[in-house]
């Protein structure tokens, strides 16, 4: 069953170790040998600035765009996936496996609106507002004075929603989140983020914020991050991710499920779920419980649907 991942962190990987190989490394989660042993359609990379290396800039924006360009694309690894017309060939698996590009923060834009375009143009297609903390658009879901967006943020909005850039609310502050659904013409998405009254962490959602996300036609990407499954200090399992899911059902949401993994953003694991290797397995745990039409639709058919009505389309640029 072919597999569609929302978030990994894989480029920041390969731009801290340039020998990193995306083959087969020890070192990675998610390599080109993963993906073939998961049936991963499509991969989503995260561009994301670790604070580690100093303030966020455009340059290490772009230093990691050429890492994508180079040592995955260029090879011939993977396909970029950039239009909504490439989505059928993404379903129908004949073209190879596809990738495609997320901003995890705009704190490396600089406050620049024509880098939004930028981005777009070198092939981003998703992009994250904030980390956990506040940038120059709004504030992250950790800032504790919980602001929305600066008024240079709601422009922000305007741009990605006007070039075609899908939002993510992963990571983005509760105010933000509201403001954002006010702010926004198109669907949004949380590529990596569970249900918070399941297990209460801040970085996951309420019921009210996935009401929210399925009224706007959105999609949530169920992560393996260990402590957004579950509280405690026990292994985590892949049966402790059932909860998640049948929280999103409840509230309406079967048609918005999708994963995320957060692989190679994260040192500890789901026990079983360590790489994208490891999905059909999970996939045999998903069809002990629910009809195989459910579990296909959240491995990929609801999130290639997402795709097809609001990646942008190549005739537009025409």
């Amino acid at each position: 069953m072919r597999t569609i991942d929302f978030h990994c962190d894989a480029l920041s990987k390969m731009w801290e170790e340039p020998k990193a190989s995306f083959v087969n490394d020890p070192h990675m989660d998610v390599t080109m040998q993963h993906l073939e042993e998961g049936d991963i359609a499509l991969q989503i990379f995260a561009i994301f600035l670790s604070e580690e290396y100093g303030k966020a800039s455009f340059e290490r924006v772009l230093a990691q765009i050429d890492a994508y360009r180079s040592r995955i694309v260029t090879p011939g690894y993977l396909k970029p996936l950039l239009w909504r017309e490439q989505v059928q060939e993404v379903r129908e698996g004949q073209q190879g496996r596809y990738s495609a590009l997320s901003l995890e923060g705009v704190d490396g834009l600089e406050g620049s609106l024509h880098y939004v375009k930028l981005c777009y143009d070198l092939g981003v297609r998703f992009m994250g507002i904030t980390w956990n903390y506040a940038n120059w658009a709004a504030d992250g879901v950790l800032e504790q004075r919980n602001g929305g967006f600066t008024k240079r943020g709601r422009r922000l909005v305007e741009e990605c929603n006007s070039t075609g850039i899908i939002l993510d609310v992963s990571h983005l502050s509760q105010a933000g989140f509201w403001e954002l659904t006010e702010l926004t013409k198109r669907p949004v998405i949380a590529s990596h983020s569970n249900a918070y009254s399941i297990c209460k962490h801040p970085r996951n959602l309420s019921d009210e914020q996935i009401r929210a996300l399925i009224a706007i036609d959105g999609m949530i990407g169920i992560t393996f991050v260990p402590w957004f499954i579950r509280s405690g200090t026990e292994r985590v399992k892949p049966e402790d991710l059932l909860p998640h899911i049948e929280k999103i059902c409840e509230l309406g949401g079967e048609k918005h499920i999708m994963f995320g993994s957060d692989f190679d953003g994260i040192d500890q694991w789901v026990s079983g779920l360590e790489h994208p290797g490891r999905y059909p397995q999970f996939q045999e745990l998903l069809l002990k419980h629910y009809p195989e039409s459910m579990v296909q639709g959240w491995m990929s058919k609801y999130a290639l649907q997402f795709l097809e009505r609001n990646l942008p389309s190549l005739t537009s640029q025409e």
